[in-house]
């Protein structure tokens, strides 16, 4: 059985999308420039750059677009020369370009197996588009192929209408009904981090009750709590921009290397230790449940998106992601951890000081 080395969350710069959900944090943000990411390295440099034994054993990168992910042309190629090194890769869509998951299916047949999709149920715009079908059928297709996929809905108020029937179409087409992902407000120059919701936290979670989604119930559990233990992003868990190549630790930091330009260098592996700048973990139900804090129990990865009654995964896929970081990695001295947190007080420095910097710049 394979067990997870290390978790890489790919963000493929791409803005293009076919669709114009009113929640996309895109959209909030304004930076909708509906282009495709231009590529600084071709899919087989980012295969000499993913071997195996550079990145300490098999790894689970995961891909999403800032647009539609499988809208940029060279999508399988990518995943291909990722899988190819033995690791696990998941692709983030909004399942409705059907042609581009046939080609990624065709390209990555040999290792399908390790191959995961994340479904996003965006319902009004697949209405508006006459999508709904077409997502179904590709949810099928997605299926019947031997990868894994699982589909999830991001709560927000203009979905209340639709609730019912969002969640019996899931059951009758995919034998169980969606999990929910949490949507924050993603507003520039927000004060505080919020849900975009108009009720109070408190409703906002009763509105998800009928789902009885894990995925939903964790995140709720973990928002705006502020993480004081030690954490080893940076080490087993780790930002990647595919376009670029350029790693940080996490969200927060800004020390960062590219992983690409040459293949055979070393990677720089540094925890964030104490020193992360979040005010909560932004993707708790990630990270946290890969085991990214040891200190803190969690349900699995798979726990918080399979769901077993429609056998969204296959058994080795439900076996490596319900692995943990820990698992494979050994916990840092004392020492090592003083060092990080020392590397961690300079990098905050250095954030603070470029924000203040942008704000005096307006």
């Amino acid at each position: 059985m394979d067990k997870i080395k290390r978790f890489i969350e790919c963000l493929l710069p791409i803005t293009a999308c076919n669709l114009k959900c009113s929640y996309c944090y895109v959209i909030q943000r304004d930076n909708r420039t509906n282009k495709m990411a231009e590529m600084k390295y071709t899919p087989e440099q980012i295969g000499l750059a993913t071997k195996k034994d550079r990145w300490g054993g098999c790894c689970y990168f995961s891909i999403c677009g800032a647009g539609e992910t499988t809208i940029q042309k060279n999508i399988d190629e990518i995943a291909y020369n990722i899988l190819k090194n033995g690791h696990y890769v998941n692709i983030t869509t909004n399942g409705t370009v059907t042609k581009q998951l046939e080609k990624i299916l065709s390209t990555c047949k040999e290792y399908v197996t390790h191959l995961h999709f994340c479904f996003s149920f965006h319902y009004i715009e697949l209405m508006n588009h006459n999508l709904v079908d077409v997502f179904f059928k590709n949810f099928r297709l997605i299926k019947n192929s031997g990868a894994s996929i699982m589909i999830q809905f991001n709560m927000c108020d203009e979905y209340l209408p639709y609730l019912n029937e969002m969640k019996d179409l899931c059951i009758r087409e995919t034998g169980a009904a969606p999990q929910i992902a949490a949507t924050r407000e993603e507003e520039k120059n927000l004060e505080k981090i919020k849900l975009l919701t108009n009720y109070t936290k408190e409703e906002y979670i009763g509105f998800g009750k009928p789902f009885d989604s894990p995925l939903f119930y964790y995140t709720m559990k973990n928002f705006n709590v502020k993480r004081k233990e030690f954490c080893y992003a940076g080490d087993w868990a780790m930002n990647l921009n595919l376009g670029t190549g350029v790693m940080r630790r996490c969200y927060c930091s800004y020390i960062r290397q590219d992983v690409f330009k040459k293949p055979s260098e070393k990677i720089r592996f540094l925890a964030i230790g104490h020193a992360c700048g979040s005010p909560f973990c932004m993707n708790s139900s990630h990270f946290m449940s890969l085991g990214v804090i040891p200190e803190v129990e969690s349900p699995s990865y798979a726990a918080l998106r399979n769901r077993n009654e429609g056998e969204w995964y296959s058994d080795e896929m439900n076996e490596f992601l319900s692995s943990k970081l820990y698992d494979s990695n050994e916990e840092y001295s004392f020492p090592k951890k003083i060092l990080c947190d020392c590397v961690g007080i300079a990098d905050t420095f250095v954030r603070k000081t470029y924000s203040i910097y942008r704000k005096i710049k307006g």
